[in-house]
Order: structure tokens, then sequence, then C-alpha cells
């Protein structure tokens, strides 16, 4: 290694070590702010007749969240230590922290939060009636990275019963590679794989960094050979819409047109579309509407 590679690496370890520093006290002083705003009568607690502490106790704390006092209050000392996504649920649960403060919190410590509000920021209540208009077309709100923010009626019936999946799960990268209803719905699974897998890489090129981009990655890694196989070839495709085939268990064969309407950057959430590409199979939609309504 050259001198000048040698002092160009140095350089960006002590950047990355300087950024990992930050962060833990950025965590730190986040973790007891958030402590000293909270009263021991709203976790259920007595106040007692000493407490000079603004706030909870880091004993109280760590009480709450089932975790050690000495490791919690490294945790407030920024320490270098490692955190889990349980324990960091805990810890949001303990200090009751809303929905943005969860996931700046999670932010901070670099983790991936295991149980994602089922809500997004991004889908408005406007969103979400014109998605109802849609009906029976099949139309859902994605990210580029699969995840399944909001859909109709039909589409949560059209591969398999969308509501019957946890919202972790509902991600269509995972569905496609592990869930059986929804493959045996592709007509063309391994083409519908491979053009998926090949689109997931050319997205995640901006993304490469980021914890929940490569936990989707990691998952699929460990749950699917097929996914293995396919991400080896380091394919790459862009985003554009195609005619696909689809067997309903409800309503037989459909053959649909695929678009997506960008919500804003490419890089950003998308609605989804199915329209019907004949009139067969404009009328088993309107069937297998009909059937999701009549179970209501």
């Amino acid at each position: 290694m050259t001198t000048m590679a040698s002092e160009l690496f140095q350089v960006r370890e002590e950047a990355e070590v300087s950024e990992h520093e930050v962060r833990r006290h950025e965590l730190a002083d986040f973790l007891r702010s958030r402590r000293e705003r909270i009263t021991p009568e709203q976790v259920g607690l007595p106040r007692g007749r000493r407490r000079r502490t603004p706030g909870l106790r880091r004993e109280e704390v760590a009480q709450l969240s089932a975790v050690g006092v000495t490791w919690y209050t490294w945790l407030e000392q920024a320490r270098d230590i490692q955190v889990s996504p349980q324990v960091l649920d805990a810890l949001a649960r303990a200090l009751l922290l809303d929905r943005s403060e969860r996931t700046h919190l999670f932010s901070l410590a670099g983790a991936v939060d295991p149980t994602p509000d089922a809500d997004c920021p991004s889908i408005t209540p406007a969103l979400r009636d014109m998605l109802r208009q849609l009906d029976p077309i099949p139309a859902c709100i994605q990210n580029s990275r699969y995840d399944i923010l909001a859909y109709n009626r039909t589409y949560g019936r059209l591969l398999c019963d969308l509501d019957a999946v946890t919202p972790e799960d509902r991600n269509c990268m995972i569905l496609s590679y592990t869930n059986p209803d929804w493959r045996s719905a592709v007509v063309d699974l391994p083409e519908m794989n491979r053009v998926m897998a090949a689109k997931f890489r050319g997205a995640m090129a901006e993304h490469l960094a980021e914890p929940a981009w490569k936990a989707l990655l990691g998952r699929l890694e460990a749950v699917s050979p097929e996914f293995r196989e396919i991400w080896a070839r380091h394919e790459v495709v862009g985003p554009g819409g195609r005619t696909k085939l689809f067997r309903n268990t409800h309503v037989g064969l459909l053959r649909l047109d695929h678009t997506d309407l960008w919500l804003g950057p490419s890089t950003g959430p998308r609605m989804v579309t199915y329209a019907p590409a004949d009139e067969e199979s404009r009328e088993r939609l309107r069937r297998l509407h009909a059937l999701e309504l009549a179970e209501m």
C-alpha cells in the first residue's frame, strides 16, 4: 500500500470512528432527556419523598425495561456497548416514546426496528381513499424496498390473504420467496423473482449502508436458496411495468397490466396498480372484489 493510500485509509477509518462516537453520545443524550421528562406516576411508580432526580431514575428505567442497571448506566454514559433491537424496543416502551422518537432511537443505535409501525407517515388519508376508489382494480403503495405500506381490498386477496400476514412480513420480496400462497399465485414465478431481485439490486445501490436494507438482504439470503442463487448473478433491472399473469384461488387466471405511479422521487414510495388486460380479467376482478365485500 502506498503512503498516500495508507493515509487515505487512516483518514477514512478515523472518520468512521468519529461518527460512531458521535452516535453514541447522541444516543446517550437522547435517552437521558427522555428519561428526565417522565414522571414516576406516568409509569405506575411511587414518587417517594427524597426524589431529587427530574423524571425517572436510571434504575427505574432499567427495571421497566428488564435490563441491568449497570448496563443502562453505561448506555447513558456513551460507552461502546452493543444494543440489540429487542432491548431498544423495551427502552422505547419504558420511555413512552412516540413513533418519531422510536424511529430516532433506532436510527441513533444503527439498528432495525423489529416491530415497525404498520402506518407510514407518507400514507395520507387521501391516498388511502384513492386506493379504495380504485377497487376492483388491485392497488397498493410500496416503497423502493418492496415493503407494502397500504393496499385496497382487491389487492389484499390477489396473491394471498394479505390481512393474515404480519406487518413485518408484508414485503413483496419476502412473500415471493417464502409465502406458499403468494408463490403459487404467480404463473411465471422464476422470471418474476429474477426481475424483482434485479430491481432490488438496482435500488439498493443508493442504500448500501442503511440498516433496513441490509437486514432485508440478510433475511432473504438466510431463508431462500433460490434468492441466494439469483442474487449471485448481479443482474440489474430498472423500474418499469409489464403484463403479469396470476392464478387467483377464488376466481382463476388473471391477466393484469402492472403500472407504477411514483409519489415522489423514483427512489421513494410508489402506487402500484394492476389494471385488467382483457375483459375476462376485468370481470374476474369484479367477482374477487365482491367476494371480499361479502366476507366483511
